[in-house]
């Protein structure tokens, strides 16, 4: 260490480490006193209390001299702090959770990009195409950290969360949480969308086999101070802190395992994979022991996930499989055997082998099950409630409820049923006198509570009864009982005393609530809330659910409804509605809807016309799902709906923008192109701007191919997605006196905003609408200067060739929406060849040769019937063959690039003979040579190897040339011949080597 050094070290360890008449964060900030905060054996304020300090201070907008709001500008002091925050991460070794506990997911989603921005992972490229192998360690682990939180995060989601009780309303709290619930609700929509590339991101590093390193604070610093060493000791193989690839595996594992086994409950078959991945964890975490300091899991929740992935996936062990209890009662769920499962329970009550809480859970399944509707469960639902009330009262619990609503009409069938599971219950041979007195007491109370003296009869003359009540304590018991007078009996409430719990009332209420969550019957639940408003005036029953949400348009129309009961109703009614439709269960959907337009049409007309809006939405939705899945046109009467409500002029209508939406692309899709074009209102066009954005669209495809005069409406609409696709440009002026350029992504200058104009695009279905968007914006994406391969689209000649502001034009985000709708459209029609042959151009762009061959590939082979057609030329450009010629030769697969060659309308001999020189080749070379039909390239091939020496290889050039029907004097037709056969040969190789 030199003596500079030595005496700065000396000087910051004897500077004091409280903040002088300063903020602790500005402390730490300035004097660069983190390291040493963070050694501290209890540091205040905590790590990650101060990761939400440094995020939220580089995150904060700033204000222009105009008191305009600007995003956060990235200066030296914002990249400081983010670097601070990973730095705090770094500390905590990147413990996903230690982080997950203490920060929220906005916060945890802007640390985890910035450690993909620090560690270099390209911008808007998809993780999934990212070879992990081929990337530096902290890069590939930078990815298995964000890809291992998203799934974490869509599986923590799928938990109930207990709702917290409100304070006292403070406008600006509330405020602030709604901001973080929307953003957190945006930010799992993201994820959930990106769930499936994620899950095989994780695949994929399963199949790594090799150690990986995080980054830690130095490999910050490094990063920071000298960006130069980015290729050298900070993206070297012993940079950072090691993660073997063993504790790798064991988490990726875990966490697909927790993926696989929620994705479970609508596709059973994937219960198969989680158990695979749970006791694969659990083998290595035996393997690397579970003191490890990187592989932190939960074994006691892994142990109930292994156990509850051996109940609900089938084991080869049958005899292993019959003796487990839990596999006996999900067989009788599945296959309705409730005469089995009682017996279960029955016997369980004797062996005690399940817990309580299990038993619990079967009961509330079957309620539920019964609450939907099945008649048949009722009796099934009151003997389980009875068995686990019998085993409360064994062991000394509180009696359920559930247990009391059930016997408020008891009958001689219950009874009967009741004694038998007491008899069955309780071994009077080797039971304690203890258990002996908790059922008679039991059995004592039933009969003090019976209003029926021919039901008490029943059971103070059954044997149980007899053997555990004495002499004395039954005659006591019988004279009671005859003292009471007929009359009283029939006009008393038949609620006694045995059912006087203390917190019956409160309980009550909390199993009506649950029902209410439950049940998706219009008219239980008016019944439940007529009843909960009977038991309390007090509270807001639209507010029992976190996950009952309507739009603020409506809320704030329905919150004002003076009446209590009508408000929660209506509320409730709607946000069930808005749900059933948003998860695809169209038919409680237009129940709901159909029962709330029926109560606000008796006192209120917008919220009549609101109804009437929804369902007209929800007939959309149900017909593109139904039968316009299959092509069947929609009834006219719907399209009529549609176009009314487009033209709809009534006041003060609260309306939702996703509405006029969905109106729009369902006109589109089903080529209502003469109505969008000629018959729509000009005042409609001018305020709506998807009615415009859909005009556009039908006008320019209706004119498709058309003359050059056709053009003017695609002029239009190309005008209208520039200004969408532009960013505001604001200059200011910083303290140096320079002026400076800001950009703002998301710009107000167009109708719509480009997020907006994208969720529209993905809405359409109709090919001819899709390829005419996704032209423009290949063209738009063309257009820029700085561009080196242009993308191929159909169409693509009616647009402009330029734009006067070009600098105006995001082209990164045009470069992003292009690859996206090309994705969406691959979607919609995976054998469009001109779109596979978009998606084939980006690869190329973007330098993954190996995938855009496949697309090429792909496209030929599906207009050819795999090759054994001819390839249609416009297909098969000389561009595309010359795209193809470049991947190959960067692939190094010349015998390829050669073959390719002889593809184009003039032969390239110039790159055939340059190829063919390569000796470096990673394909099959001489193996290819029978696909070669042009007798120059293989003459040329005969003097190559014989120059080198290559005997062997020279023999099957000869070979190759001496074939009779590549002789120069054959009729033209039989040349033909023999070159289709052989691109057809080699073409279909190819395709099996890239697919």
């Amino acid at each position: 260490m030199s003596a500079e050094a030595a005496d700065r070290e000396a000087a910051t360890s004897s500077r004091p480490c409280t903040p002088p008449q300063t903020s602790w964060f500005e402390f730490l900030l300035e004097e660069q006193l983190l390291e040493q905060h963070l050694r501290k054996p209890s540091p205040d304020p905590p790590p990650v209390q101060l990761i939400v300090q440094f995020l939220e201070q580089a995150s904060k907008p700033s204000v222009n001299e105009q008191n305009q709001v600007q995003p956060p500008p990235d200066n030296k002091r914002n990249r400081i702090l983010k670097l601070l925050a990973l730095k705090v991460a770094a500390h905590l070794k990147w413990d996903l959770d230690v982080l997950e506990k203490s920060l929220s997911v906005p916060v945890l989603n802007m640390l985890l990009n910035e450690l993909l921005c620090i560690s270099k992972v390209p911008p808007g490229t998809k993780h999934v195409d990212v070879d992990l192998s081929s990337i530096p360690p902290t890069t590939a682990m930078a990815i298995l950290l964000y890809n291992r939180w998203a799934i974490r995060t869509i599986v923590k989601s799928s938990f109930p969360v207990k709702q917290v009780k409100p304070g006292p309303p403070q406008l600006n709290v509330m405020n602030q949480m709604q901001q973080e619930k929307e953003l957190t609700e945006n930010i799992l929509k993201v994820l959930k969308e990106q769930a499936a590339d994620s899950i095989l991101v994780l695949e994929g590093a399963l199949k790594l086999n090799k150690d990986l390193y995080v980054h830690t604070i130095r490999t910050l610093d490094l990063l920071a101070m000298e960006p130069g060493m980015v290729n050298g000791e900070t993206e070297s193989s012993t940079a950072g802190l090691k993660i073997s690839a063993e504790e790798i595996q064991c988490q990726v594992c875990y966490d697909l395992g927790a993926i696989y086994f929620q994705q479970g409950a609508t596709n059973a078959a994937l219960h198969e994979n989680a158990k695979e991945k749970f006791f694969k964890t659990r083998e290595l975490i035996a393997r690397i022991g579970s003191s490890s300091l990187h592989c932190t899991i939960d074994e006691e929740r892994l142990a109930g996930y292994c156990q509850a992935c051996g109940v609900l996936t089938s084991s080869d062990d049958d005899a292993s499989q019959q003796a487990t209890p839990y596999s006996q009662i999900d067989n009788c769920l599945k296959t309705g055997n409730y005469q089995d499962l009682v017996k279960i329970f029955l016997e369980d009550n004797l062996a005690l082998s399940l817990p309580v809480q299990f038993r619990q859970s079967v009961q509330r399944e079957l309620f539920q099950n019964a609450l939907q509707g099945n008649d048949a469960l009722e009796e099934v639902c009151f003997k389980i409630c009875v068995c686990n009330t019998v085993r409360d009262i064994l062991q000394g619990e509180i009696i359920d409820v559930q247990f009391c609503l059930l016997f408020l009409k008891p009958n001689k069938e219950k009874i009967d049923f009741l004694l038998e599971a007491c008899s069955r219950s309780i071994n009077l041979e080797n039971a304690s006198e203890s258990l002996k007195r908790k059922m008679a007491s039991f059995l004592k109370n039933l009969c003090l509570d019976l209003e029926d003296l021919q039901l008490v009869f029943m059971i103070s003359s059954h044997d149980l009864f007899i053997k555990l009540l004495k002499d004395d304590e039954r005659k006591l018991l019988i004279d009671e009982m005859r003292k009471r007078s007929p009359r009283i009996n029939l006009c008393t409430k038949p609620v006694t005393s045995f059912y006087d719990i203390p917190a019956s009332a409160s309980v009550n209420i909390g199993q009506l609530e649950h029902q209410l969550i439950l049940s998706v019957d219009p008219w239980r639940i008016r019944q439940i809330l007529i009843e909960l408003h009977g038991m309390t005036s007090e509270r807001q029953f639209w507010t029992v659910s976190n996950k009952w949400e309507v739009p603020n348009v409506y809320g704030n129309v329905i919150l004002g409804i003076k009446d209590n009961l009508t408000r929660d109703l209506v509320y409730i009614l709607m946000a069930k509605g808005l749900h059933c439709s948003a998860i695809k269960d169209f038919v409680h959907a237009k129940q709901l809807f159909a029962a709330c337009l029926e109560l606000v049409t008796e006192f209120s007309p917008k919220l009549r016309q609101v109804m009437l809006n929804e369902m007209l939405l929800l007939d959309i939705y149900t017909h593109e799902a139904g039968p316009g899945a299959n092509g069947e046109r929609p009834p006219s009467d719907l399209i009529s709906r549609v176009r009314g409500y487009l033209e709809m002029r009534v006041p003060d209508i609260p309306l939702r923008q996703v509405i006029a939406e969905e109106c729009v692309a369902f006109l589109l899709n089903w080529r209502e192109n003469e109505y969008l074009t000629m018959q729509v209102p000009l005042p409609l066009v001018q305020t709506n701007p998807y009615v415009k954005l859909g005009q556009l669209l039908a006008a320019t495809c209706k004119e498709l191919p058309g003359p050059k005069e056709s053009r003017r409406t695609a002029k239009d609409l190309w005008e209208v997605v520039v200004q969408i696709c532009s960013v505001s440009n604001q200059h200011k002026r910083g303290n140096d006196g320079r002026v400076s350029l800001i950009k703002h992504r998301e710009s107000t200058l167009g109708i719509m905003y480009r997020s907006e104009l994208l969720s529209f695009i993905k809405k359409l279905r109709e090919p001819l609408v899709l390829t005419t968007i996704l032209s423009l914006f290949v063209k738009l994406h063309n257009v820029r200067e700085d561009i080196v391969n242009d993308i191929t689209a159909e169409y693509i000649s009616i647009w402009p060739s330029s734009i006067p502001n070009l600098q105006s034009v995001d082209f990164e985000a045009v470069a992003v929406t292009v690859k996206e709708l090309v994705n969406y459209a691959l979607t919609i029609n995976p054998n469009n060849h001109f779109w596979l042959i978009i998606q084939a151009d980006i690869y190329f762009a973007t330098n993954q040769y190996s995938a855009a061959l496949h697309y090429y590939l792909q496209a030929g082979a599906i207009c050819s019937d795999f090759f054994n057609k001819m390839v249609p030329p416009d297909v098969f450009t000389d561009q595309v063959i010359k795209r193809m010629i470049k991947c190959c030769s960067l692939l190094n697969c010349h015998t390829q690039v050669a073959i390719l060659c002889q593809f184009l309308r003039e032969v390239d001999y110039k790159t055939a003979f340059k190829a063919l020189q390569e000796q470096n080749s990673h394909d099959a070379m001489d193996s290819y040579y029978e696909y070669i039909w042009d007798v120059t390239i293989l003459e040329y091939l005969t003097y190559l190897h014989h120059k080198r020496g290559e005997t062997d290889k020279r023999q099957i050039a000869i070979k190759a040339i001496g074939q009779t029907e590549l002789n120069a004097s054959n009729p033209e037709e039989v040349l033909q011949l023999a070159a289709q056969r052989r691109k057809k040969k080699f073409l279909q190789a190819m395709a099996k080597l890239y697919f």
